[in-house]
């Protein structure tokens, strides 16, 4: 542990408070020497971590409790920091995630042939799974109730959606029409009330 460190408790304190705080400390350690923020949010800790590398400094995180996190930013040498920069400080808080939900109703994408329609669709799931940014909910109802059940192409592609935490809901009512309900291979029966809020929640809705 460094001998020159200061504690700054920024519990509680909206962004970009923390930074301002810990840069003053940083400053007012006029040498080599530790300053550890205790904050209460992961968006301060993302902008503390932006701002030590901004100066030179290295940084470490350390989640202590539900809310909070020790944040140490440890200089090797003085740190200058200008009249005014602390007061200066700006917060960058991330873009809140898209809610993206994708609509299947059908086991083919697209009309013209259905064979073509078939393989273009297990394509096209086969491609969810490989997106940076996975959807959060898949709805499947009349004809693309099949894709979730026993015998399904997709099933093996499915699985690994919902083993990722994307959320997998079939029709019940298209189930039981279909008489596959006790087929079902993947995620969970729904009802069209849940089907709409899914939808009407949603930030983001593809239709293949």
């Amino acid at each position: 542990m460094s001998e020159n460190k200061l504690v700054i408790d920024a519990r509680g304190d909206a962004c970009p408070i923390p930074v301002v705080k810990t840069l003053k400390a940083l400053g007012a350690l006029a040498g080599p020497g530790e300053v550890e923020t205790i904050v209460d949010n992961k968006v301060a800790v993302e902008n503390l971590t932006r701002m030590a590398s901004s100066k030179g400094c290295a940084s470490a995180a350390e989640q202590t409790a539900e809310k909070e996190w020790h944040v140490t930013t440890t200089a090797s040498k003085a740190v200058a920091v200008a009249a005014g920069e602390p007061e200066a400080a700006t917060c960058e808080v991330p873009a809140a995630k898209r809610n993206v939900t994708v609509q299947i109703s059908a086991e083919t994408m697209g009309t013209g042939d259905d064979l073509l329609g078939k393989k273009l669709m297990k394509a096209f799931i086969f491609s969810l799974t490989q997106l940076e940014e996975l959807p959060q909910t898949i709805l499947f109802y009349n004809g693309g109730a099949h894709l979730t059940c026993e015998g399904s192409d997709s099933l093996e592609d499915l699985k690994n959606l919902a083993d990722a935490g994307v959320e997998i809901l079939t029709c019940g009512t298209c189930t039981d029409f279909y008489g596959i309900t006790d087929k079902l291979a993947v995620g969970e029966v729904t009802n069209m009330y849940v089907i709409a809020e899914r939808l009407s929640g949603a930030s983001v809705v593809v239709r293949p």
